[in-house]
């Protein structure tokens, strides 16, 4: 898949509406807490600089529900921004009407500003045309690079490219470059991870990816339910009872095409969620009904680093545990360093956004992958086959 890029005649000088995703967790005192999405985007707009443009950056932060919050303001953003780049970002107040077209008119070349919450208007989520006419009249080009935002069809993913020239950026380009090598054309063998809670949130992921993968390892809380569908009591652990059918379906299905399903045959279980839980590691099939499932046990942590060594593709998503609480850790610490391992072996290894880039960070392996993926929904919707209506514009 190849996208519309720019050139720089297509931007030098000109008013540039970049959409980006800023929307980063804030520390209590209103800061931000973590930039990593911020300095995603940083080759654009250095790009943008560069080039002479004048620079708006639009993003959405937090919930707001279509109308103002100061605590979902954009104006901290600007401030980390500023501190990272070491240039002045202005910030407009607004990000459409007067004092956005005021903020971005007096920019000089290559100078930035952040626009407020685009999600302080609910017609941004209803992709309204009117908004996204508004939104766009400062402007004499969009640029596309939110790709963690490109799954939802909103006015300034979707509609305003209808008045706009509009192009993708270079962080859109990547993610579909990295996401297409791991859905369109793998190198085999293809070892897809999944975890995470639910079953529901990648049963199309897998539908999808059965006749392209060679085995499938599974951890997280969604591995209860493929084991309780198998007949075996998982005591507290999670589990989606209208999803054991599936479960038992998807397992006859993989075997019938020769697609490996790994579970795990040993877990450690606690009686709550603590950093002071008392822990024990049981196996898969014989988990005490007043106890819970937290993690993947030492012979999983194994089994499913030995399907690993050989793949030459893999798709990580979902961790094999709670990896924020420090005892429900290792399972997810371990992919993440053999993912590492097989990078360096040669394998493309792909990380999908939300809780699965969390843990590779966390665990100090982020860039000993090939890929992070920057979206969670948006990575998922894409390994589900479908076109994302924030890309399906720049398809060439």
């Amino acid at each position: 898949m190849k996208l519309k890029t720019f050139s720089r005649s297509d931007v030098s000088g000109k008013k540039v509406l970049v959409r980006v995703d800023f929307n980063v967790p804030l520390a209590p005192d209103g800061s931000v807490a973590d930039d990593m999405r911020i300095n995603a985007h940083i080759p654009l707009i250095t790009e943008l600089v560069y080039a002479g443009a004048r620079i708006a950056l639009a993003s959405h932060l937090g919930r707001p529900k279509g109308t103002p919050v100061a605590k979902y303001s954009l104006e901290p953003v600007a401030d980390r921004l500023a501190a990272i780049t070491g240039k002045k970002i202005e910030f407009a107040s607004d990000c459409v009407g007067p004092e956005a077209a005021k903020a971005v008119e007096s920019l000089p070349s290559g100078g930035i500003v952040v626009l407020e919450n685009l999600r302080f208007y609910a017609e941004e989520e209803k992709n309204d045309a009117g908004f996204a006419k508004k939104l766009a009249s400062p402007f004499e080009a969009f640029i596309m690079d939110a790709f963690s935002a490109a799954h939802r069809a909103h006015a300034s993913t979707r509609a305003v490219v209808d008045y706009l020239p509009s192009f993708a950026g270079p962080l859109l380009i990547r993610e579909i470059e990295m996401l297409s090598a791991a859905r369109d054309n793998p190198k085999k063998p293809y070892v897809l991870i999944l975890g995470g809670a639910k079953v529901s949130d990648k049963i199309a992921v897998i539908e999808n990816m059965l006749d392209k993968v060679d085995s499938i390892i599974i951890g997280g809380g969604m591995a209860f339910t493929f084991i309780k569908s198998q007949g075996f009591e998982i005591g507290k652990s999670l589990c989606e009872e209208d999803k054991l059918g599936f479960s038992r379906e998807m397992s006859k299905r993989a075997a019938a095409k020769g697609v490996s399903i790994l579970l795990p045959n040993d877990v450690v279980i606690a009686g709550e969620i603590s950093e002071a839980a008392s822990t024990a590691i049981v196996a898969a099939d014989a988990i005490p009904p007043d106890k819970i499932g937290l993690d993947i046990g030492p012979k999983s942590i194994e089994s499913f680093k030995k399907a690993l060594d050989g793949a030459k593709t893999v798709l990580w998503n979902g961790p094999m545990g709670v990896f924020e609480t420090s005892p429900f850790a290792a399972g997810t610490k371990a992919i993440a360093s053999q993912l590492a391992k097989i990078t360096r072996d040669g394998a493309l290894t792909v990380v999908g956004g939300g809780d699965s880039a969390a843990a590779i960070a966390k665990f100090g392996h982020e860039k000993d992958v090939t890929h992070v993926s920057t979206g969670g929904g948006a990575s998922l919707e894409f390994f589900e086959g479908k076109i994302l209506p924030g890309v399906e514009p720049y398809i060439i």
